[in-house]
């Protein structure tokens, strides 16, 4: 192959969700509406956590965090998907195609990484409250974030720039909704080996290191709970920490359900509904997740509101 980029396109066609014309109607309404949804509840918990001194803590630290690598995600994806849909253009520049690409890289990454920092979060919590305050102190909490930004923008500069040394002749149409690496990887006339070696390498590390953490985690933390004398004890023990797992078994739920769905039917309808469930219905969930499971978060919103409505 001779070095450099030999792209002879310089744009790409997306073309699920705009194959069905008579479903153009419903599909833009529902996939707007889950968008604001996503947007103002992720919103709201990011302001609601930052104008609230009592939620200055390492839990809600992280879960701000969550909430705009959410809110980053989503924008990445929905805004052009929304705009072919409406316009019925399906093109996407080469350049915007890698920014996409690049973009959700990073806060999927993100997404397992907080994850895992916030099972870590509660470990702490549960199985060594005397010294929690000592261990998850702010300097601790800021490095974890930092770490975890810093690892997923070199993981996601890795393949973006592997994928700009590869040749585009004649296959240009991503059997996707957005620009995903392995879409893209399938439309190169160039060997791609090496990079699906390393974006099984890299991901399958990224993977098991975060996942491994929030087992361990989680599995002291089921047996700290199991040790508590009453029944009430164990509901207090296990209630702080019942939010993230049930965001835990949403993400990683409809994770697998898009890793089984490709592996098994090669660009199917199902396929993209499983990526549509684990990219933009999963960040829609997560605020109401934690609101409705979480009265601090409730206090906060209701304070937040009523100093919106007061200032007007």
């Amino acid at each position: 192959m001779v070095p450099g980029n030999q792209t002879k396109f310089s744009e790409f066609i997306l073309l699920r969700f705009s194959e069905k014309t008579d479903q153009q109607g419903p599909l833009f309404g529902l996939f707007l509406s889950m968008y604001l949804v996503t947007m103002i509840g992720n919103l709201l918990i990011v302001f609601s956590i930052g104008s609230d001194s009592h939620l200055h803590t390492p839990m809600y630290f992280f879960l701000s965090n969550l909430s705009f690598v959410d809110l980053g995600m989503v924008s990445t994806t929905v805004p052009k998907m929304l705009t072919s849909i409406l316009t019925q253009n399906k093109v996407i520049s080469y350049a915007d195609c890698l920014a996409q690409m690049f973009l959700f890289m990073v806060f999927i990454s993100m997404d397992h990484f907080l994850l895992t920092v916030m099972a870590y979060d509660r470990f702490v919590a549960i199985c060594h409250p005397l010294r929690y305050t000592a261990i998850m102190n702010p300097r601790v909490c800021g490095l974890l974030v930092l770490l975890s930004w810093i690892i997923s923008l070199l993981d996601s500069l890795l393949h973006s720039l592997m994928v700009t040394r590869l040749s585009f002749c004649t296959e240009h149409e991503i059997q996707h909704f957005f620009c995903d690496l392995p879409e893209v990887l399938k439309l190169s006339c160039s060997d791609t080996f090496i990079n699906f070696f390393l974006m099984y390498l890299v991901t399958g590390l990224l993977g098991i290191v975060p996942l491994t953490g929030l087992l361990f985690s989680y599995t002291q933390i089921c047996s700290s709970i199991l040790k508590v004398p009453s029944a009430q004890g164990k509901y207090k023990a296990f209630s702080t920490c019942g939010s993230h797992l049930s965001v835990v078994f949403l993400f990683y739920g409809t994770g697998l359900g898009v890793y089984l769905s490709s592996s098994t039917t090669k660009s199917s309808w199902k396929s993209t509904v499983a990526s549509t469930m684990y990219v933009v219905v999963t960040p829609m969930l997560n605020p109401f997740i934690y609101t409705l499971r979480n009265k601090d978060i409730k206090d906060a919103l209701r304070r937040l509101i009523s100093r919106i409505a007061f200032s007007q």
